[in-house]
């Protein structure tokens, strides 16, 4: 069991990569808080994990609320006494399209959810860790961070600022033993998946999965390995890396 007496928060966890992170780090004695805004995914996971034999609750919470936040903090010292790892997952885009084209509505709920939901969880979860020693920040940002993709200027522009502030968190609190890392997949089989291209058809997939040299979208299970692995003790001295998980992604 790699992750023995960790306690985790994921958010976003009612479907896609966050529910593929919850049931991995379950599988592998973590207790979980699944955190979704949407309750009829988040129940099903948690309700998941506890049939297969794991600890989890869900936790309905808007990660861009201060005090939704908070309470989700809150849940998880309630329901399992600590907290070891946060998995900032939760992430919300536009539709591919010309950036002039989205709207200021639609702008400010992606930096909410994708960048200011990270002030959040450490507003709240930094003094818990600091209490206890030490603790794990993992991001899950995107290719689009780094390697910007046409149509989603927004998206792409948000995600840098999660890696940027991610790789900036664990420069400064390294002193106090709470790591940060990033985790960048490429697109995959999640529900964004038809925003991110525009339509899924065949068409736009192929052309897609063209630019990815090991030939296929990324799976949750892609992901929540490599989030296993940075939650994990295997990880100690890991802080302020990017890991990208994107099949050699060249585009």
């Amino acid at each position: 069991m790699r992750l023995a007496g960790k306690i985790a928060i994921v958010t976003g966890a009612g479907s896609g990569f966050g529910e593929g992170i919850a049931k991995r780090y379950a599988q592998e004695g973590c207790k979980v808080v699944v955190n979704d805004l949407q309750p009829e995914g988040g129940e099903r996971v948690a309700a998941q994990i506890r049939a297969a034999g794991g600890e989890a609750v869900f936790v309905q919470a808007d990660v861009s609320k201060d005090a939704d936040v908070a309470r989700l903090v809150q849940s998880a010292l309630d329901a399992y006494g600590g907290l070891t790892t946060v998995v900032n997952n939760a992430g919300t885009t536009h539709r591919n399209r010309p950036m002039l084209e989205v709207g200021e509505d639609e702008f400010d709920r992606i930096y909410a959810v994708n960048v200011k939901s990270l002030y959040l969880t450490a507003k709240h979860a930094v003094p818990v860790f600091r209490r206890a020693g030490g603790g794990c920040f993992i991001t899950i940002a995107s290719t689009a961070g780094v390697r910007p993709r046409p149509g989603l200027t927004w998206y792409n522009g948000s995600k840098g600022a999660a890696i940027v502030t991610s790789r900036s968190m664990a420069a400064e609190l390294g002193p106090e033993r709470i790591r940060v890392n990033v985790i960048n997949p490429v697109a995959g089989e999640t529900g964004l998946l038809a925003d991110f291209m525009g339509e899924d058809t065949p068409e736009r997939r192929a052309k897609f999965i063209a630019t990815i040299p090991l030939g296929r979208l990324s799976r949750p299970l892609d992901i929540a390995n490599a989030a296993l692995f940075l939650a994990s003790d295997e990880a100690e001295f890991i802080s302020g890396a990017c890991l990208e998980v994107d099949g050699a992604r060249c585009v």
